[in-house]
């Protein structure tokens, strides 16, 4: 799992690696049994404060996506895969929403925002067909 942080976003560092671990779950990247990169290690690879780390593990673990084991490290959890579709699915829809309103409120067509969207599907739908993938097929 490759991790990175945006130093100048407006989202704080731990709900970033918060967001990254989620989605790695959501999409499959991570199983339930898979353990995460140590605190000092993810810390390095990210630009981060090992606390930084911390705090979001700790996060992961209160949403019951995570559980520490003593000695061995922090691993997925069985559940955490419908718990990451959740989550992720209620904050990406919120974003959503908002963006669609202040679209609206800025004066851009509906038929505009709708095309945004079929764009955005149909380039999925090719990215998950292979089309445009390498020479040997594989997704990009």
């Amino acid at each position: 799992m490759h991790v990175r942080v945006d130093p100048h976003s407006l989202v704080p560092p731990s709900q970033q690696l918060v967001a990254a671990v989620l989605d790695a779950i959501a999409n499959g990247e991570l199983q339930p049994g898979d353990k995460l990169p140590a605190v000092r290690a993810l810390a390095e690879q990210a630009l981060v404060n090992p606390n930084t780390v911390g705090k979001a593990w700790r996060e992961l673990e209160h949403l019951g996506v995570t559980e520490g084991r003593n000695g061995a490290g922090v691993f997925v959890t069985p559940g955490a895969v419908d718990v990451a579709k959740a989550v992720r699915l209620a904050e990406t829809l919120a974003a959503v929403r908002i963006a669609v309103q202040q679209a609206l409120r800025a004066g851009h067509d509906l038929a505009l925002l709708h095309e945004v969207v079929d764009t955005a599907t149909a380039a999925r739908e090719a990215n998950e067909s292979g089309i445009g993938a390498g020479r040997t097929g594989e997704k990009p």
